[in-house]
Parts: structure tokens; sequence; C-alpha cells
């Protein structure tokens, strides 16, 4: 296997709460045998890319009941060429007035859905944090200090990430209790659900909620499966917790990842790093008990700044 240090992972578009930095700290914990990989709440599916190209999983199921981003994800595999020269348009067209074009593409984005819009969006918009508001708008506003990634970076991106996971790749748009049902015996469940407290808050970061009991519900069938899955879910920032901890009755592998300064404590000036869990099931820990899928070597470049609880 190669090294974290040979390889580039694409990423499509920036998004707050993304796996992109801590995806060295969770891939060991990957059996060797992953025949498909199931993330329930992609997002810009950090892990699917990181694991994809290190090949560690055949097969990958990318959903989230966000359906415009997942018409995004189908046009960035399926139409790259396309969407990038609807997005290069949009790029160049804003440099008059970045700001009135901003809230005109956002408007029209609220209207007609349009994959090219979401993706200008979220090139756009500040620290790449998805806002929406309570009747489901996208209101998140601009970073008026940038343009948002340039066309050819973002030809690039999109173009390799459709390289990687074209025909490989299901997509969907369900409740992450539908979609986790389809995991199989040999098959991987990664989920990154949104912080505790944010679906049901003024800010409305997601489209739909998520309650701590509804989740920890479905785990519950889950384990009673036998499915191996990974969970990234509460964490702190310094004093501030983000959520309680998943109950002791799951029997989870409870681990606590370094993922260094958080956006927010960086514009603020603060020091504080963020601390994030890391779950794996009991399935999953049966299946990496006598597995030594990874060298020393890389075992130790991939969990340096890796705590366990």
């Amino acid at each position: 296997m190669k090294t974290l240090n040979h390889i580039s992972i694409p990423h499509p578009f920036p998004y707050q709460g993304s796996k992109r930095g801590i995806a060295k700290y969770i891939l060991p914990h990957f059996p060797s045998d992953v025949n498909c990989l199931i993330e329930p709440f992609c997002g810009a599916s950090a892990i699917t890319l990181s694991a994809s190209a290190y090949g560690l999983i055949k097969k990958v199921i990318i959903n989230d009941l966000n359906k415009p981003l997942m018409h995004l994800w189908q046009e960035i595999l399926e139409n790259p060429d396309n969407l990038m020269k609807q997005y290069e348009q949009l790029w160049h067209e804003q440099q008059i007035d970045k700001k009135a074009y901003f809230f005109k593409v956002r408007e029209q984005f609220n209207e007609t859905h349009q994959t090219h819009h979401l993706l200008y969006l979220l090139a756009r918009i500040v620290k790449g944090s998805v806002r929406y508001s309570s009747s489901g708008s996208f209101n998140q506003s601009a970073d008026n200090r940038r343009l948002g990634m340039r066309p050819n970076t973002m030809r690039k991106n999109i173009i390799n990430v459709s390289s990687l996971l074209l025909g490989t790749t299901t997509l969907s748009s369900v409740d992450f209790s539908e979609v986790v049902k389809k995991a199989k015996e040999n098959d991987l469940v990664y989920m990154d659900p949104p912080y505790q407290g944010t679906s049901f808050t003024r800010d409305h970061r997601y489209l739909n909620g998520l309650t701590y009991d509804n989740f920890v519900d479905v785990l519950k069938i889950m384990n009673e499966k036998n499915t191996s899955y990974i969970i990234s879910y509460d964490g702190k920032t310094g004093e501030k917790s983000h959520g309680k901890s998943l109950p002791n009755f799951l029997s989870l592998k409870h681990l606590h990842i370094n993922a260094g300064r958080s956006s927010q404590a960086t514009l603020l000036g603060s020091n504080d790093e963020t601390i994030e869990s890391l779950y794996l099931s009991p399935a999953l820990i049966d299946r990496l008990n006598d597995e030594e899928h990874f060298t020393p070597e890389i075992q130790q470049e991939m969990q340096q700044e890796l705590m366990f609880a």
C-alpha cells in the first residue's frame, strides 16, 4: 500500500464538517475485506474519496437527504465537463460585482435548484458552511474577500473525483435509517451525522433534523444485525462540548482524534483545539481483532496524532 505522502486526494468543493483533514486517522480502522462503503450523511464524501484513493473499498454508496446536493454529486460523476463549463461561466460573470452576483445566484438556486448554482454557492460561502432557513431556502452569505475556487482548480478536482468514483458508486437521497439496511457482512458504514443540536437551532445548518434518541435506536438495530460501522459524532473545542457521548449499552469502542485548531478558533485568535470522537461498532471490532492490514510504518504515520480514550 502507498504511504500518505504519495497520494493526492481530490475534493469537489469546500464543506464545513468535512473529515478531509482527519481521514488519515479514520482509515486505519477499515477492515481489509471491505466490499462496499456506505456513507449515509455524505456531504463532501471525504472518507469515500480517501478510501477509494487508497484502494480500501470496491464499491460505495453515498447518500444525503439534501437532494440538490445529491443531484450535484450525480453531475460530478456523470457529466463533469458540462458542470465545469457552467461553473466557469458563473465564476467569470461575478467579476463586476461579486457580492450582488452571489445573491442573484442564491436566489436562482432557491427557485430552480440547478446543480451549477449550488457548486458556485459552495465555492463562495463563508467557511464552506452550508445554512438553510426554516423554510428550506439556502441562506448562507458569501465570503466577499474571495471569488471562490478558480475554474482550473475546480475542473481538476471535479474531473479527478469523477474518474475515481464513476462506475463504483451508487447515489441515493433517503433517510439514513433506510440506507444502512443495505449493509452486508463484508460492508462498512461510515456515519458523520450533524453535530447534536445543530438541526433544531435558529441557524438551521441542515435541511432535516436528527435526534439523539432516533440515532441511538437505529444503532441498536445495526448492532443486532452485526453491522460494521464507524461514527464521527460528538466532540469538544476547548472547554465547549458539542454533544453527549453515545450510550455505553451500545458497546462501542470510543476513540478520540486531535483535529487541531478549528476554523472558528483561528478567526477569533484562539488556541483552542478540536477533539473529535470516533466510535467503532462491536461487529467492526470483531473483524479488526486479528487483522494487520497496514504495515507498522503506515500505522504509525496514519495514527500519529490519534489518542485513545
